[in-house]
């Protein structure tokens, strides 16, 4: 299956209005009804995806001014196809100057068998703000997970400021110390525009600094319920539960 859905938000008369709307299974996008100055619109799974094979693309642009929150419904499964090929979700954002984008998406699940490469690029102005979260959760209940390649490239004001590539799914590292020390809950924040934050960690999480500006906050849990209520560095414990 190939999917490309793509959303474009832009201010008028002071309010964030959706100029752009365009869905296709599983991809399906639905706005909320306004309540204020920016624009919520959900994520739905409309089928089931991402399978072995898959290729999802997603295409957002938040353009001068305009504030928009991008939300998930439901944890996306990552499943194994019929045949043994990985596979892909895109997700490529850009926000103007003085843009506000958020994209907390639900859990991604890692079943057996699967393998699945999840790739956010993310070109910001030097002035716009951006927040995502990622949430891998390495197999259902009992299950060992296949295997999930997530990579996180940003740039900020045509300087890069963040390229990250984490995998997860190979047994003997995920349960080094190192790496995810055999918890099954792997989450990742990553601010661009917000109030500055000093380096901060604590038993299971840390936050960093960027040498562009933002901040990069990780944290380790045993099961999703204990990720959103883990105490992150900065107050993220407020966000990780909405």
């Amino acid at each position: 299956m190939k999917a490309h859905a793509r959303l474009v938000a832009v201010l008028d008369d002071g309010r964030t209005v959706l100029r752009e709307l365009k869905s296709m299974a599983p991809l399906t996008l639905v706005p909320r009804r306004q309540r204020g100055p920016g624009a919520v619109v959900h994520l739905v799974n409309s089928a089931t995806a991402p399978l072995g094979g898959d290729e999802l693309r997603l295409e957002i642009r938040v353009e001068a001014g305009a504030k928009l929150n991008l939300s998930g419904v439901a944890a996306t499964l990552a499943l194994p196809g019929l045949r043994d090929v990985p596979s892909l979700s895109t997700v490529e954002v850009t926000v103007e100057d003085g843009g506000s984008f958020e994209y907390p998406p639900e859990p991604t699940v890692v079943t057996a068998r699967a393998e699945h490469v999840a790739v956010l690029r993310a070109d910001l102005a030097a002035d716009a703000r951006f927040r995502t979260r990622e949430v891998l959760v390495l197999g259902r209940e009992g299950e060992r997970p296949g295997r999930l390649s997530s990579t996180v490239h940003v740039t900020r004001g045509g300087v890069p400021a963040l390229r990250q590539t984490q995998t997860v799914g190979d047994a003997s590292l995920d349960s080094s110390l190192a790496v995810l020390a055999g918890q099954r809950v792997l989450v990742t924040e990553v601010e661009f525009g917000g109030p500055s934050q000093l380096a901060e960690s604590g038993p299971w999480s840390s936050r960093t600094p960027l040498a562009a500006g933002g901040t990069l906050t990780t944290a380790l849990a045993p099961d999703v319920v204990t990720a959103s209520r883990l105490g992150l560095p900065g107050g993220a414990e407020s966000r990780l539960g909405q």
